[in-house]
């Protein structure tokens, strides 16, 4: 049997973490009906709540991508798991509508490192046509995450009262964060790793050395603006999902907290299987030949079109008819999200790639902070109606395939005149 490289290693410790990132974001969700009902927030009430970690998510992307770019991803996931870890359990001390937007906006910021450090650390450990899978891996411990939180915390709150849940999910990242300083190094650095696979791992035309790129140089690029559409356009619909499905099917279809765990789990392991094919497909595509425009264009696009009839979720009559709905366009948004991810390292060197990411999850974030404050006012103006906020969820991303096709037609990497810098702290120690 064939045996697989140290770098699926690496894979599996950055699925595990965006899995404890996951369970540790979405507890609020779980709980929000149960919250709003004791703590009596109105739906605009809970919107800002929500809106505070990912106003904070969105400030930290811009922060945290440079940072990772310099101290190294070894070091930079291990302060930011330290942090998210100790605001989400933060979340048990809050007794007002104040303490819990503290807790968000703590929580959004340690979180804000997991994606461009694990993209970093998937362009430092896989070569290209392999990054697209790796990343579509990873990216499937966001929907497993969303699979092991209404199935555990339910229990924990309804058994222990909900603080504990907040406490317990917590933890989670002080375990991954022994595993994680005990097996990853970089690539050049890891014992462990066959010169073979290092080969392989670096089969791509070499690319400069360390590099200093602007942030203003980045932006002066037609495609990283097409990285920053991809996100700000479909990043909330995803948002949204995570903080108000569960109150859509209390509110629709009188789903309660210790009945939430089989829709949600539908929902999820589809979009888990969405994560890894959408991932796989455009990989696919180009061993067969494409090239790697045709081939993450065409897994966009077929994404995209997966996605339009969840327009018509909140007229579906049916509990299960709009699970499966919104099951399929949550498949489809991991997809998507796993080949938007990857254009960042298709088009920019690996210097700059948590740059990108960066730029682009704050994009990202500032739509959701923008989505889900509009999405309040919206239920409240007009009587818990979720039928325009799933119109824009289903046409969201065709509108973003086509202004990034237009943005960066034929994904031709992007020219940067660069200046060299002293090497990262992670190289120097």
């Amino acid at each position: 049997m064939r045996r697989l490289g140290y770098r699926w290693t690496v894979c599996a410790l950055l699925f595990v973490v965006t899995t404890v990132n996951y369970i540790d974001r979405q507890v609020l969700g779980i709980l929000a009906p149960t919250l709003q009902r004791e703590l009596h927030w109105s739906e605009t009430g809970y919107g800002d709540v929500v809106s505070w970690f990912t106003a904070l998510y969105a400030v930290g992307f811009l922060v945290v991508g440079r940072w990772l770019d310099r101290v190294g991803v070894r070091r930079g996931f291990a302060v930011a798991v330290v942090a998210w870890s100790v605001a989400a359990m933060g979340h048990a001390v809050a007794r007002t509508t104040a303490g819990f937007s503290a807790a968000r906006a703590l929580l959004g910021l340690g979180e804000s490192a997991n994606f461009p450090g694990a993209i970093k650390a998937v362009a430092e450990w896989f070569p290209k046509n392999e990054r697209a899978l790796a990343t579509g891996i990873f990216n499937a411990g966001t929907n497993t995450g969303a699979i092991v939180t209404p199935l555990v915390v339910p229990w924990i709150a309804l058994t222990f009262g909900w603080r504990w849940a907040f406490v317990a999910t917590g933890g989670l990242g002080f375990l991954w964060l022994a595993l994680w300083l005990a097996l990853y190094r970089s690539p050049e650095a890891q014992p462990r790793l066959s010169a073979a696979e290092l080969g392989h791992i670096r089969g791509d035309a070499p690319e400069p050395a360390a590099a200093h790129i602007p942030w203003l140089r980045l932006l002066a690029q037609r495609q990283t603006w097409a990285v920053v559409v991809g996100k700000f356009m479909t990043d909330p619909i995803w948002w949204f999902y995570l903080y108000w499905l569960p109150k859509f099917l209390d509110a629709d279809y009188g789903i309660k907290l210790s009945q939430l765990a089989l829709p949600l789990v539908v929902v999820y392991v589809v979009a888990d299987a969405g994560s890894v094919a959408g991932g796989w497909l455009s990989g696919a595509l180009m061993k067969r030949g494409w090239t790697v425009n045709r081939a993450r264009k065409t897994a966009l696009l077929g994404m995209a079109l997966a996605i339009v009839p969840t327009a018509l979720a909140s007229r579906a009559g049916s509990l299960w008819i709009a699970v499966a709905l919104v099951s399929v366009a949550a498949a489809a948004h991991q997809g998507w999200s796993a080949n938007i991810y990857t254009l960042a390292s298709d088009m920019f060197p690996r210097r700059a790639v948590a740059s990108v990411i960066g730029i682009g999850g704050f994009a990202g974030a500032l739509g959701g902070w923008l989505f889900q404050r509009a999405t309040g006012r919206i239920l409240d103006h007009n009587g818990n109606n979720y039928a325009p906020i799933f119109v824009v969820c289903g046409l969201a991303y065709v509108s973003a395939w086509i202004i990034i096709h237009v943005l960066a037609p034929t994904l031709q990497p992007a020219r940067l005149a660069v200046t060299p810098e002293p090497l990262p702290l992670e190289k120097m120690s």
